[in-house]
């Protein structure tokens, strides 16, 4: 069992026991957005990392454990973010709509 949800990204090849994975999928009215970006940000706001999304609206991240915000970036949207709590050893799913 891998623990990533159904139609998600796959979590085949990652030690989820030593990261603190923070993944998701970004969609504009229930469909996937394949163009734009999710960056990361830490407890003060501060850019930390930024992911394109893929074809299907997916991302992914390894952080450290702690809280982070993580921020959508999408052609004729506008940005959206969401508070995440990532630690060690689990996977945060977070399903973000622009």
């Amino acid at each position: 069992m891998c623990g990533a949800v159904e139609g998600g990204l796959s979590l085949d090849g990652v030690n989820v026991a030593k990261e603190a994975v923070i993944q998701g999928q970004v969609t504009r009215d229930g469909e996937p957005v394949a163009t734009g970006y999710v960056r990361l940000l830490d407890k003060t706001g501060e850019f930390t990392a930024e992911v394109p999304l893929s074809a299907t609206g997916h991302f992914r991240f390894f952080a450290g454990e702690g809280v982070w915000t993580l921020r959508a970036l999408a052609p004729k949207a506008e940005p959206v973010d969401r508070k995440v709590h990532a630690q060690v050893g689990s996977v945060a799913e977070v399903a973000i709509a622009v």
